[in-house]
């Protein structure tokens, strides 16, 4: 052992520039998944402990203790609390006081009349809590508000808005609301909670703007009297608390809260991040047994003598085995380290772009160390294990012959192999996306997919080498046509430089055809559904943004230019026990302005007992017209509705429909999210426009657009996140081009003699340089190709999954200038790929390269 531990040292010393590319492939990939899992760490432990800090005065949470969840939602809806339940609380032997916690949507304006806030994380307004310990926020300049009008922002958000004390802005509560800045506030500490906007009012003005009735609260925020511990709060509360209202600890609260980030954004965060290491370090698998092999076949002659001289089988795969893992172990640790960094920058750097990191120290777990140090090892041994195998294969007499590069690879048993798999492939793919939709048989038939790809390299290596590289001889001459032999010497090793790239190119295609099907999916579904002229809405994404006021719809009903406007409002109730989002508008209204395809029964006698429900979720709650739905609403109230109408669309009007009479006793805020507008006959696009953004103007200036603009703004989000994604992917793309430049280098030095030869016969340093630049061009072409391809079907299997796993029709779409885009960044990633071991084959010196052996 101790001998092959001294030959692989040995080796390594002698070789270590070989192993450059390996080193930097593992480093890379590692360097990202360790920088994720402390990022991910360390997010965590700053919300836990900022929440911590807020909360650390209450000791008690008093609430409703059911709650409605919708699917999609990890919170639900609980019904308010009286804010009367206060006094009762205070009573109770060990309370040292009790106030009730009103909350809502508010949205402030900015001083440039933007709105601030309301992309994903929500904007918050309610009562200013005067007890200082029970109040989450605190005071960092200014004062409370003391009458009507009067607001404390958080700091975070006043900063953004260009807000300082003594400003007067907008509140939308959704409602505008005319309001002074009189103070800035801190959470926990921070100058917010990450991108979250709060708006902090008087009492009377948050029942006023945020509720549907006086009285009422979201929760009541408890302190303990000293010596008193949460647990035992908890328990005095208990008995005196009405039916449906329940206490929970102050610390059970913030972790609520807590795992409330972590559910919506956290965990996505970093499963984002993570399959994106994850595909980095796939890219870097090829790149890594790329390498390996290349040295292997490289050593033939030095493993065979070494065989001659009695050294066993499992001894030179033993020394092979030695050195991947000195080379995991070393980038490995390396990576480590370089994940801490990027995660120190991360924190660095999320401020800057607006996203408050929470300060605190980097949280370092032996999770975070261990499973990137784990992988890495694993990766790199996985990849070199078939390289060393074949090292120990090596036959002694292959000392005395000539070192032959490896040709092989397009056998008819790789073929025969490749070929069934993408048949078991296609076959599994179909069946789970059209015959019986499911979406872990058409993940599998994806995986599949990959394989066969992987299997078929080499095969389809020669033939897309001959057909990519035609035009090279009749426009380099000779430089072209020995670049495109080159290529050609192993199929193995050329499906394997491309298969690198392969993965990545693949991924991005994935996600630029699955994008693109999403905003085909989104102008579908507006052109469709939507029938009006121009669509009111507030800008906002996710939970953000407070909505429109409910009577933007009817001050646009009244213009002269306006034959129809109608709002579209969400509740949420149980139907028959199950949580579901209802669709709170006019139903003639919303008959005559959307699509709802095939309507049994009548929409214009729903009235406050009747409910309209989506064909398909009919068949699914087995409902039927004149048949009664139980529908428990977060007032706690029960009704019985019954279904007046089914119809056949839902996109946008959503599955269940009621009216606002029907909706008016269990609102709490109400709110509409859209407002279509249909103009009058003979009334211009122009100058129905106009009227309606001079309308809305009053109501805190929201978005006025026609349906195209309405299609487009809806599908932005999706750029944004392709955007992220190609930012990501780039380094699962760097690794592919290591990967490329390491190859093509070590194939220098393994024709050293015969570039001497090419250049002792004539060929210049710039034709050398041009050869190896194009051979790094075509090997770059094959995988770029295979990518594009292999990314086109799997993006085609993801909508079509999509499509049998949701209740939207997805829609396929192929965007050619993107994947041109792509193609172009293949073929350029390429050139630059060969800029060095171009340089350095031209560096040769000819009489030394000729005596090579």
């Amino acid at each position: 052992m101790n001998a092959t531990v001294r030959l692989s040292a040995s080796s390594l010393r002698a070789h270590k520039r070989r192993f450059a590319g390996t080193f930097l492939a593992v480093f890379l990939g590692v360097a990202f998944l360790a920088g994720t899992l402390v990022m991910g760490d360390t997010l965590r432990a700053g919300f836990d402990t900022m929440f911590g800090n807020a909360t650390s005065g209450t000791d008690a949470v008093v609430r409703s203790a059911d709650a409605i969840t919708t699917p999609g939602e990890s919170q639900g809806v609980r019904e308010p609390v009286a804010t009367d339940l206060a006094d009762t609380i205070e009573k109770v032997p060990g309370v040292a006081a009790a106030e009730p916690n009103i909350e809502g949507a508010g949205q402030l304006v900015g001083s440039d009349g933007d709105p601030i806030g309301g992309q994903g994380p929500p904007t918050l307004a309610g009562n200013w809590i005067t007890d200082e310990q029970l109040n989450a926020y605190r005071l960092a300049d200014g004062r409370a508000p003391r009458k009507s009008g009067e607001v404390v922002v958080n700091r975070g958000t006043a900063e953004r808005g260009g807000l300082s004390i003594g400003d007067r802005t907008v509140l939308r509560t959704p409602d505008p609301v005319e309001v002074t800045v009189v103070g800035l506030a801190t959470f926990g500490g921070e100058d917010g909670m990450a991108q979250v906007t709060y708006t902090g009012m008087t009492r009377a003005d948050a029942e006023k703007y945020l509720t549907a009735r006086p009285g009422e609260a979201a929760t009541v925020l408890v302190r303990a009297a000293p010596g008193v511990s949460q647990e035992e709060l908890v328990d005095r509360l208990t008995p005196a608390l009405p039916k449906g209202v329940e206490a929970i600890t102050g610390q059970e609260a913030a972790e609520e809260n807590t795992e409330m980030i972590s559910s919506q954004f956290l965990t996505l965060f970093t499963t984002f991040l993570l399959v994106f290491s994850g595909v980095a370090l796939l890219v870097a698998t090829f790149s890594i047994h790329n390498t390996f092999a290349i040295v292997v076949a490289q050593r033939t002659r030095e493993n065979a003598l070494l065989r001659a001289l009695g050294a066993a089988r499992r001894q030179v795969t033993a020394a092979t085995l030695v050195e991947a893992t000195a080379v995991a172990l070393t980038a490995s640790l390396a990576g480590l380290a370089g994940g801490i960094g990027i995660a120190a920058g991360l924190q660095a750097l999320f401020p800057a772009i607006g996203f408050p990191f929470p300060e605190g120290e980097l949280v370092i777990g032996a999770v975070s160390m261990a499973l990137p140090l784990a992988v890495g090892v694993v990766v790199c041994l996985a990849s070199a294990v078939l390289p060393a195998v074949r090292a120990g294969r090596t036959a002694p007499l292959a000392a005395l012959r000539e070192t032959a590069v490896d040709t092989s690879g397009a056998s008819r048993t790789r073929a025969v192999t490749g070929l069934g798999l993408a048949a078991l492939a296609l076959g599994t793919t179909l069946s789970g996306v059209l015959v019986t939709p499911d979406v872990l048989l058409a993940g599998t038939g994806a995986v599949l997919a990959l394989a066969a790809f992987v299997v078929l390299g080499p095969v389809a290596s020669t033939t897309a080498i001959r057909v990519l590289g035609g035009p090279l001889h009749r426009l380099r001459g000779v430089t072209g046509g020995l670049a495109r032999r080159n290529a050609l010497r192993s199929p193995k090793r050329t499906a394997a430089t491309a298969g690198a790239l392969m993965i990545g190119v693949a991924v991005v295609s994935l996600f630029t055809v699955f994008g693109a099907s999403l905003k085909a999916t989104m102008d579908r579904t507006v052109s469709r559904s939507f029938a009006g002229d121009v669509a009111v809405s507030a800008p906002s994404f996710g939970a953000g943004g407070s909505g429109l006021s409910p009577r933007v719809a009817d001050a646009l009903q009244d213009l002269p230019e306006v034959d129809t406007a109608v709002g579209l409002g969400r509740g949420v109730a149980e139907v028959n026990g199950e949580g579901r989002a209802l669709t709170v508008t006019d139903p003639v209204a919303l008959e005559r302005t959307f699509d709802l395809g095939e309507i049994r029964g009548s929409l214009r006698r729903l009235g406050t007992d009747g409910i309209a429900v989506t064909e398909k979720e009919a068949d699914r709650q087995n409902l039927a017209t004149g048949d009664r739905a139980r529908l428990t609403f977060t007032d706690g109230s029960t009704e019985a509705f019954t279904v007046r109408a089914v119809y056949g669309q839902s996109e946008l009007a959503g599955d269940y429909v009621i009216t606002r009479a029907a909706w008016a006793p269990h609102r709490t805020q109400d709110a509409d999210t859209l407002v279509a507008v249909s103009f009058a006959d003979g009334v211009g696009a122009q100058e129905g426009k106009a009227a309606v953004e001079k309308v809305t103007a009053a109501y805190g200036n929201p978005e006025v657009q026609t349906r195209d603009e309405y299609a487009e703004s809806s599908a932005g989000a999706i750029d944004m996140m392709l955007t992220l994604v190609y930012a990501l992917l780039a380094l699962a793309v760097l690794i592919a081009l290591l990967g490329i430049a390491n190859t093509l280098t070590l194939a220098i030095h393994e024709r050293t003699r015969e570039l001497g030869l090419l250049r002792a016969v004539g060929q210049t340093r710039a034709q050398l340089r041009a050869m190896v630049r194009w051979e790094s061009v075509l090997v770059a072409a094959f995988g770029t190709a295979g990518g594009l391809a292999l990314g086109a079907f799997l993006g085609w299997v993801l909508v079509a999954a999509s499509d049998g796993a949701s209740d939207t029709a997805f829609a396929f779409a192929v965007p050619p200038f993107r994947l041109l885009l792509v193609a172009l960044v293949g073929l350029t990633a390429g050139a630059l790929a060969g800029l060095r071991p171009a340089a350095r084959a031209a560096r040769l010196n000819v009489l030394r390269a000729i005596a090579t052996d």
